[in-house]
């Protein structure tokens, strides 16, 4: 029990860490490290308390919200439509396959990161185009834990100055997380022994996150990022591949 605890607060100080050098990557990382550990739907339980601490203080830190609400607000109402559509995906007999979505999430991720793809999208498709992206967003989140993938693509296509994404990325990660933690509910994955477990998860984000961000200031933000994207490459095709041979190989 005590080599499991120091283990979350490992991972939680690590997934801190890494979003308060570049910004996102606490519910990427930590769902991926947890799901190593513990079932989906109860790592996304533990995940969900730092998750939205973190991200409403990334939301709320600039001047930026009320443009960026009123961009967004299609794809954020898309989000939570198809988290709540796939309620139940994470429990249950879709739990190994949440895994492997999670793990080729995870590679895909990576991989539009290294690639460097960058898109745009015209000022008038972007109400349809957000509002299937964050469907599509809602619909995986549901099944692995993970908000990314289509959502951020949108966001960066969509041409957000630098101080504006960072708030958009919170904004996204917050609805995100609240409307996950309503099918958690739902499934009854929340449960009176992860209160404890939940605030010390918070208290190692927010050290991890303030380690980030003061060595953000000394540190090359590009060096450390192309290393997170291959970190997570290689966790993916972990994942992936270890739910995959559970799955369809014999024992």
């Amino acid at each position: 029990m005590q080599d499991s605890a120091i283990a979350i607060a490992a991972i939680f100080v690590l997934a801190g860490f890494i979003k308060g050098v570049i910004g996102l990557g606490l519910p990427t990382i930590a769902m991926g490290l947890l799901a190593v550990v513990m079932p989906p739907a109860q790592a996304a339980a533990m995940m969900i308390v730092p998750s939205f601490v973190t991200n409403v203080w990334q939301m709320l830190s600039g001047n930026h919200l009320r443009a960026v609400l009123a961009r967004l607000w299609p794809m954020l109402l898309g989000v939570c439509i198809g988290t709540w559509s796939g309620v139940g995906l994470m429990r249950g007999t879709y739990a190994d396959y949440g895994a492997i979505a999670l793990g080729l999430l995870l590679v895909l991720y990576a991989a539009l990161g290294l690639s460097r793809v960058r898109f745009h999208l015209p000022r008038s498709r972007e109400a349809v185009v957000g509002a299937v992206a964050g469907f599509i967003t809602g619909l995986i989140t549901a099944a692995t834990g993970v908000f990314v993938i289509p959502a951020m693509p949108f966001m960066q296509a969509i041409g957000l100055e630098k101080d504006e994404l960072v708030q958009a990325l919170g904004a996204a990660f917050t609805v995100s997380t609240v409307a996950l933690a309503g099918n958690l509910v739902a499934n009854d994955a929340f449960t009176v022994s992860l209160a404890g477990p939940a605030l010390g998860a918070l208290a190692a984000a927010l050290l991890g996150m303030w380690i980030g961000q003061a060595l953000r200031l000394r540190m090359h933000p590009e060096v450390f990022r192309r290393w997170f994207f291959i970190g997570l490459l290689l966790l993916g095709c972990y994942l992936a591949g270890s739910a995959g041979a559970k799955l369809f190989l014999p024992h």
